[in-house]
């Protein structure tokens, strides 16, 4: 079969590799604009476009690929199959039209649970024990498209966005081959796959820096939860006050979880505890261990060098940035 490839991030290159070692013929990519980094910031990975340069393919980047010139490029590619995943716009109907066959696209979660761009982070932070991946024959709706193939597998109780994401990427790999069988099967004369449950809708929302905000009134599961789900970017942080001296922000680089509530059932967010080297954090049904952290201007530290540093004491308190 005659595929076009879309895609930009990490998730979409295990599936990118198999395609280009499969007997189907891609023939291009098509991915994200470059865009410029401020300041002295490296430039972000571009992992698709290395998999593309290392086996010859153009790569075509166009800034929405529902313009006019865009689809050109695209309908002089007369695909059979776009496959997309992980690229980062929506195709309209017109561009979806372009291929034979329409295109197919790989999403990291059971649809039609956590529709849109952060399904992986969305699933972690609600503490959801199982997740999967999903490929659906796609519609100009956003991941509304009936269902190809669905795989699950358990979310482990430790397990962070960074570590369950590529897990997920390779289970898409057989899931999207499958699919591609199946429609090359069926010839798309007629409609195929399981349409999705309207009823069971629910979205996965483009993370933003405020969702990294701690509120220590929240459970300390949930807590956890939301470190775990928010790894590496927007990371998770919190304020230490410090009497008259301002509020210190400090980013939790590793922590864990003590399902066991803090001694005299302190307020949310106090110090329990200030060893030599561990730091914990009341929060309701149980406590925060921190063992590496970042004070605002510093470098990483492990919890020890930051308590002989900063000296937090039983007592002091951590609060949100929305309580300042």
């Amino acid at each position: 079969m005659r595929i076009v490839m879309m895609g930009t991030g990490p998730f979409a290159v295990p599936t990118f590799e198999a395609l280009l070692a499969s007997d189907h013929d891609v023939v291009c990519l098509f991915t994200q604009p470059l865009r410029p980094t401020r300041g002295k910031r490296p430039a972000p990975p571009t992992p698709m476009r290395d998999v593309a340069q290392q086996h010859g393919l153009p790569i075509y980047d166009p800034e929405s690929i529902n313009t006019d010139e865009a689809r050109q490029i695209l309908q002089q590619q007369a695909a059979d199959l776009l496959v997309v995943c992980d690229y980062g716009q929506i195709l309209s109907r017109e561009s979806l039209a372009l291929a034979k066959l329409g295109g197919i696209n790989l999403h990291g979660s059971i649809l039609p649970k956590y529709r849109g761009a952060a399904p992986v982070n969305w699933a972690i932070y609600n503490g959801d024990a199982e997740t999967g991946v999903t490929v659906i024959h796609m519609t100009p709706k956003l991941d509304g498209g009936p269902c190809l193939k669905v795989v699950r597998i358990p979310i482990e109780p430790t397990e962070t966005a960074v570590e369950l994401e590529p897990r997920l990427a390779q289970m898409g790999v057989p899931a999207v081959l499958e699919s591609i069988a199946l429609l090359e099967t069926h010839g798309g004369e007629s409609l195929v796959g399981e349409p999705q449950d309207a009823s069971l809708v629910s979205k996965a929302p483009r993370l933003k820096k405020t969702d990294a905000d701690i509120d220590w009134t929240q459970p300390a599961q949930q807590i956890y939860n939301q470190f775990r789900a928010f790894q590496p970017w927007p990371g998770c942080y919190t304020h230490l006050s410090r009497g008259d001296k301002p509020p210190l922000r400090l980013i939790l680089v590793e922590i864990s979880l003590l399902g066991e509530p803090a001694e005299n059932d302190p307020q949310p967010g106090t110090v329990a505890s200030a060893t030599a080297d561990q730091l914990r954090i009341a929060a309701p049904g149980g406590q925060i261990v921190v063992h590496k952290l970042q004070p605002a201007g510093k470098k990483v530290m492990e919890a020890a060098e930051f308590i002989r540093g900063y000296q937090p004491a039983v007592g002091d308190r951590f609060v949100a940035e929305s309580e300042l």
